[in-house]
């Protein structure tokens, strides 16, 4: 959802998805930097409950829906929650809402770099955020009334002054983002000494994969910065996310290739060009290998919806 009082959406290139970067709103404590609220009502009411598809560069958002239901487009998955439900978009996901009239609820956008700074002790925890939730809630459970309780006064804190009101704010959005990572988690394995450490590897490849999936470079270069071999970084990958160093990065670029075909009107030379590809109809190899469908064919047909 765009921020309060956003700036012109930027385009790295024409007819790509808008992508939005918070306004920073004149005046405001240092407290609030990188944190903004809003009800559903404030934004979506002024485009007739509908928010259309778009992504943040370096945002993050948790929507907690109290009443009424909301279609959410998420990437390539469409679908329908009920209140009460919660919705966590991570950074770069392409995502839509259509909301029914008077549906209320909560929406609280975060700068990433804010959320890594409160989790960067929990690695294992950030890695989990990076997936999008859609999440229908039990209504009257104990963990809906506390979700809903924690945003109720998150809201509170975000418009008063009183005092200690930054470490409240980060105490509650540390534990609204942990409850986000908890739904659709497995349960944390035992782990032995060291283990962190690799999940920290795995976080930091994942970020080099994003700086740097356009250009498609080898994985030794993307290990380099992480202090281990590729062997190592391979190892790492096929222990914890079931699949080589270099499938993770082709998963990145299917994935955007997917936005780009879905989201945008680029040409196919276009986005494969972009992505790294010297030849389109290497492109085209790659993509029908990965979906199984050309990418003109995946366009026209509507990819996954």
């Amino acid at each position: 959802m765009p921020e309060s009082r956003p700036k012109s959406p930027s385009r790295s290139r024409a007819g790509a998805t808008p992508v939005y970067s918070l306004y920073g709103e004149e005046g405001q404590a240092p407290a609030l930097d990188g944190l903004h609220l809003e009800s559903i009502a404030e934004r979506s009411r002024l485009h007739n409950w509908e928010i259309q598809p778009h992504r943040h560069g370096a945002l993050v958002q948790l929507l907690l829906i109290e009443r009424g239901r909301v279609v959410v487009r998420m990437d390539e998955d469409e679908r329908e929650l009920r209140a009460p439900a919660l919705v966590w978009v991570p950074a770069l996901a392409v995502h839509g809402f259509r909301f029914a009239p008077e549906t209320e609820g909560l929406v609280v956008t975060l700068d990433q770099g804010r959320l890594r700074d409160l989790l960067d002790h929990l690695p294992d925890l950030l890695e989990s955020l990076a997936e999008p939730r859609l999440v229908p809630l039990e209504r009257g459970a104990t963990v809906t009334r506390a979700l809903f309780a924690v945003g109720h006064g998150l809201r509170e804190d975000y418009a008063g002054a009183a005092a200690w009101r930054g470490p409240a704010l980060d105490h509650a959005v540390a534990l609204l983002a942990t409850q986000a990572a908890r739904f659709g988690a497995a349960e944390p394995a035992t782990h032995a000494a060291g283990e962190g450490r690799a999940l920290q590897h795995l976080a930091r490849y994942r970020e080099q994969v994003e700086r740097h999936y356009r250009r498609q470079p080898p994985v030794a270069e993307l290990a380099a910065p992480l202090g281990i071999t590729p062997t190592q970084l391979n190892r790492l990958c096929r222990r914890h996310l079931h699949c080589s160093a270099l499938a993770v990065l082709h998963q990145r670029v299917l994935l955007e290739a997917k936005r780009e075909l879905g989201y945008t009107n680029l040409m196919v030379r276009q986005i494969a060009d972009g992505l790294g590809f010297a030849d389109p109809a290497y492109f085209t190899r790659f993509f029908l290998k990965h979906t199984g469908r050309a990418p003109t064919d995946w366009r026209e047909h509507g990819g996954g919806r």
